[in-house]
């Protein structure tokens, strides 16, 4: 068995080099007799319609040249030494190969093992040794490190840091399972946030794990963080991926592992974005569309209230239509002017536990988009997109339309509930 020194040093390649092959064009290693080999996972960037990375990883054969499960390679080390042994082994070998395959633009995605990023030694000093060694740009590298509880996290920030100092980009592996969690976003600041594919699996079967996928994309990029969805395997994730905005995207669906580096070819990125735009087409903007169902009800609701009408009485068409649940009036200082009107619908099926919330006299709603909008452009409809109203804790979209009453600026609101079908009927 090989064993590295104490502290690990660029030394180690030496130390490393008996345990590599090359094979014509490819590069193999050995590891408690078997044999390892890289294989190559497309990363694609959907605006660019290319691909923009790869990712490494390996995989291993017994003499037979049976595959063996990764997770069966990486339970074979016994001791940290050994641990950090195979965890070199394959970076070597991933590098080597890639040294070797004809991209000469595109990043490199390296798994790193937390056990090792946390181990007792400082610094992988050994990466730096081995990227000088083999010519390969720090610029074209990202470092992945999978998300996982450490001992010591002050140590893993210096060592992500070093990485950063290097010039490598960090990334932040299966973000949203497991021990993933926003903290870890602030503390390391990560170049790219790889989200984990059950969420993939889990917004293409429940809507409101699509909006919150949705939510969670926007929040990365606010963090300053590139975000990348992995495990997309069907078309219609594909679809959730273009539509949550994610820059990246890796899986089956795209292009599966291949140890064979020069066979990897992009998809059809012209058809797959035509089919988003068809549908996105057919469903029409749904904003507009409610803006212009609307607009014709609001404005007559709006002079019944310029009459003297009550609140009731003006919106009674408006409450009648069976997407609508409550309206409700807003003054120029977004305080609510009495009682909300709630159609008869929702009345029957409001929800006792959330009844604390319901009454919102004088309720103040300034912070709001829709109302500020709507006071910035008297007599232009204002239309949200999906989110959850605090007063009936279900989803709805709202709508606006600041008009004048008696020299003051007044704004009539009405809450659409979300995925209720059709408007017309």
């Amino acid at each position: 068995m090989t064993y590295l020194s104490d502290p690990l040093t660029g030394a180690d390649l030496e130390l490393l080099d008996p345990l590599l092959t090359r094979q014509e064009n490819q590069w193999t290693g050995m590891f408690h007799g078997l044999v390892l080999k890289t294989a190559l996972q497309p990363i694609f960037s959907i605006s660019h319609k290319r691909i923009i990375g790869y990712e490494a990883l390996v995989r291993a054969y017994d003499p037979d040249n049976a595959g063996v499960p990764p997770a069966q390679l990486f339970r074979l080390p016994e001791t940290d030494q050994e641990n950090i042994l195979l965890d070199r082994l394959c970076r070597l070998l991933h590098i080597r190969n890639y040294s070797t395959f004809s991209d000469q633009v595109n990043w490199l995605f390296l798994n790193v093992s937390p056990r090792v990023v946390a181990s007792a030694y400082r610094y992988d000093s050994f990466f730096g040794e081995l990227l000088r060694r083999t010519g390969l740009p720090p610029h074209r590298i990202v470092v992945e490190i999978v998300e996982q509880p450490t001992d010591d996290s002050e140590r893993l920030r210096e060592t992500v840091e070093y990485y950063r100092q290097l010039g490598c980009l960090t990334a932040i592996d299966d973000f949203g399972a497991g021990h993933s969690n926003f903290e870890r976003i602030w503390n390391l600041s990560p170049d790219i946030v790889k989200l984990d594919r059950t969420l993939a699996l889990r917004a293409s079967n429940d809507p409101k794990a699509r909006q919150i996928l949705n939510g969670i994309v926007t929040l990365l990029h606010q963090s300053g963080c590139l975000v990348l969805l992995e495990g997309v395997e069907t078309h219609d994730q594909a679809m959730i991926a273009i539509d949550a905005g994610v820059d990246f995207v890796q899986g089956f669906y795209f292009s599966f592992p291949r140890v064979e580096l020069e066979q990897i070819q992009a998809p059809d990125f012209e058809g797959l974005l035509a089919d988003y735009k068809n549908r996105n087409r057919i469903r029409l903007d749904p904003t507009q569309q409610l803006a212009e169902f609307f607009t014709s009800h609001f404005r007559r609701a709006i002079a019944r209230l310029q009459e003297g009408a009550s609140l009731g009485e003006a919106c009674k068409d408006i409450l009648a239509h069976h997407t609508v649940s409550r309206c409700y009036l807003i003054d120029q200082r977004g305080v609510q002017i009495d009682d909300t009107m709630v159609s008869e619908a929702v009345a029957r099926t409001l929800d006792p536990r959330y009844r604390p919330l319901e009454n919102t006299s004088s309720a103040d709603w300034y912070r709001q988009h829709y109302l500020k909008q709507a006071l910035a452009q008297p007599n232009r409809m204002q239309v949200t997109t999906p989110y959850l109203s605090i007063s009936g804790v279900y989803m709805c979209v709202t709508l606006s339309l600041g008009f004048r009453y008696q020299g003051q600026l007044r704004v009539l609101c009405c809450d659409i509930l979300a995925d209720q079908g059709p408007l017309a009927g």
